[in-house]
């Protein structure tokens, strides 16, 4: 079949043009649609990656509890009118600088910072010969609690002020416990009171060797 070559066939190659053209130009029109959305017009948000730094919030963030301070707790002793003259003569560097003190820090009288709590022990055997909590006044330590009775050891256990004593024979041997106290301590009206006490004798094989603490 020949090709149309009158007027008739040249209007239909016409509309067949417009057709095209008519399509492209849609297609065109949908692309910059898309594109404007993408672009951050009045369209759809694009999702890109997360947003970086901080956004900003309307509800209110609790206040951050104050980070404890390292607290020389050699100077905190030494200058301490309630420690007594033999611990503070007693406490010397072992070795170097590096006297014999165990510090601790954690919330037990409800301060608005942790309270301090200090052990001096000897250097050779590591025997505690006072322990003390210290609670934050401002920028100074208040003495609020000592045990100068020798073995002793304190710590702080969910709250609660935990004194050890080792109890010993009528030699009075360090090398020989034979049993131990346990005393917890709570906060309460400005001072310590005394919650519980408990007594562990330790149990002694036929030759003399210490087993595990038994309650008594």
């Amino acid at each position: 079949m020949s090709a149309r070559t009158g007027p008739a066939g040249r209007a239909t190659k016409e509309w067949k043009a417009g057709s095209a053209a008519v399509a492209v130009l849609a297609a065109l029109g949908l692309l910059l649609a898309v594109t404007g959305c993408s672009a951050g017009g009045s369209g759809t948000r694009d999702e890109g990656p997360a947003r970086v730094g901080a956004v900003p919030s309307t509800a209110p963030s609790a206040s951050p509890s104050p980070t404890p301070k390292n607290v020389d707790a050699v100077d905190l002793v030494k200058h301490d009118p309630k420690v007594s003259l033999a611990v503070k003569r007693d406490l010397k560097p072992c070795a170097a600088d590096e006297y014999p003190v165990d510090v601790a820090y954690g919330n037990l009288t409800g301060a608005a910072s942790d309270d301090v709590v200090v052990n001096v022990l000897t250097c050779g055997d590591r025997v505690g010969i006072g322990s003390y909590v210290y609670r934050p006044e401002g920028k100074k330590y208040e003495n609020v609690f000592a045990d100068e009775q020798p073995p002793v050891y304190a710590e702080i256990d969910r709250g609660d002020l935990v004194v050890s004593k080792q109890m010993f024979g009528k030699d009075g041997s360090v090398a020989d416990p034979t049993g131990e106290e346990i005393i917890t301590y709570r906060w309460s009206t400005g001072h310590f009171v005394e919650k519980n006490r408990t007594r562990n004798n330790y149990s002694t094989t036929a030759d003399g060797e210490t087993t595990e603490p038994s309650a008594d």
